[in-house]
């Protein structure tokens, strides 16, 4: 029995993962159990942003292991406070609540509007609504695909929980139409990233802040996939100059070697909490917190942000030059972008597998958008390189097409 082999077996099938066993990462690079080497356009959905083994990661890591690593919310520990000090500076809010997952960071904002609807803005008792984004992402909990409207996510899990309203992604006069007195947050992602790399109109964001301030409603962006440099800013709500009441994160938080996520928010938000409200046992663990203090400060020291600015502008010229009759569209914003693919030529899918043959990792979302987001540690080099793979493989999808055209 092969290894693909055994963990079929063994695995419930909840993914459908390209056939290549990975055993070893370094930087932007991965390597099969055969030795080949790849290049990572996926990062783990931003959450190898820093890349694999990092050595100040890997170091921050081992050291606090060694020291302390989970004793349990139930008493304080001296890692805690200074990465969450951190962070909030980082972010320009007040306080945050450590958590592990995004999905767990999503259900604890979605605790935190409906409380504060409750007790600040006097909503009844059991009737708060969330406006949320048709198209969007959250996560996998049973709250929250009950309020996606991808049947796929939702097929055979309900009864789901009401008081989730969706508008269109972008469109600034259905989401005030929804507005009611029993509204306390609207939830929405800046960029769908597994929506397929959908970015709104211009203005949209800066709109949907002044929408939540003229009706005294909460505004919570989940920048799970977009925050802490993937879009050429901290966070992506930045290029819009405006400043959320809640902001969710993980992914990049833990470094690529921990799960860490957080609610992030202000003074008013936050304090709904109180002992007992919410909690975790892994949750602001100090293994967690040290590893999330170097992961910011790693961003820092590096220039992460900038790099991701400068070499996400060089990826999307070269995308955006293919002219390739099999590309439908690009879409991005710093070091991520999607490739929408012509169905009539091949499935997204097809196109990843094919990619995976020339060395580049990435995966398909939608059967249309193959995603791009590498560490935005990556050598310019080595980024030309995946994208000249792209081109080739996309390129051939033309050829086979049209074999005359050879």
């Amino acid at each position: 029995m092969d290894a693909i082999e055994r963990e079929d077996r063994y695995c419930a099938q909840n993914y459908n993962p390209l056939p290549v066993m990975l055993a070893r990462g370094e930087g932007a690079f991965l390597w099969d159990v055969q030795g080949r080497r790849y290049v990572d356009m996926m990062s783990a959905y931003s959450a190898v942003s820093h890349g694999h083994a990092h050595p100040r990661i890997l170091a921050a890591l081992d050291a606090q292991a060694r020291r302390l690593a989970v004793p349990s919310r139930a008493f304080y520990n001296d890692r805690l406070g200074p990465f969450l000090e951190k962070l909030c500076a980082i972010a320009g809010l007040d306080m945050a609540l450590p958590m592990n997952t995004g999905t767990e960071a999503v259900e604890t904002a979605i605790k935190a509007a409906r409380r504060w609807g409750y007790r600040v803005k006097g909503i009844a008792r059991d009737r708060a609504e969330i406006i949320v984004a048709e198209g969007n992402f959250h996560g996998r909990t049973t709250t929250i695909i009950g309020f996606s409207s991808e049947e796929e996510y939702r097929d055979g899990f309900g009864p789901f929980a009401p008081g989730f309203r969706a508008v269109p992604f972008g469109d600034l006069a259905a989401l005030e139409a929804a507005i009611t007195p029993q509204t306390a947050a609207v939830m929405v992602e800046p960029i769908q990233g597994e929506g397929g790399i959908i970015i709104p109109p211009p203005g949209w964001l800066a709109g949907v802040r002044a929408l939540c301030d003229r009706h005294n409603v909460l505004l919570i962006l989940d920048e799970v996939q977009t925050g802490l440099g993937r879009t050429g800013a901290w966070f992506a709500f930045q290029h819009a100059n405006i400043r959320p009441d809640g902001l969710i994160l993980g992914k990049a938080l833990g470094g690529g070697v921990l799960p860490v996520s957080a609610l992030v928010g202000t003074r008013e938000l936050m304090e709904v909490f109180t002992p007992g409200s919410h909690g975790s046992t892994f949750g602001g663990n100090p293994l967690a917190a040290a590893v999330g203090l170097v992961a910011l400060r790693v961003i820092e020291d590096e220039s992460l942000v900038e790099r991701a600015r400068v070499l996400g502008a060089h990826m999307m010229t070269r995308l955006k030059a293919l002219d390739l009759p099999a590309i439908k569209d690009v879409r991005g914003v710093g070091l991520l972008a999607g490739i929408e693919i012509d169905p009539t030529f091949a499935h997204a899918r097809g196109v990843c597998e094919r990619l995976a043959e020339r060395g580049v990792l990435s995966k398909e979302t939608h059967e249309t958008v193959i995603r791009l987001a590498p560490p935005l540690v990556i050598a310019q080099d080595d980024l030309d390189w995946a994208i000249d793979r792209i081109a080739e493989v996309i390129g051939a999808l033309h050829m086979s097409r049209h074999p005359q055209a050879a």
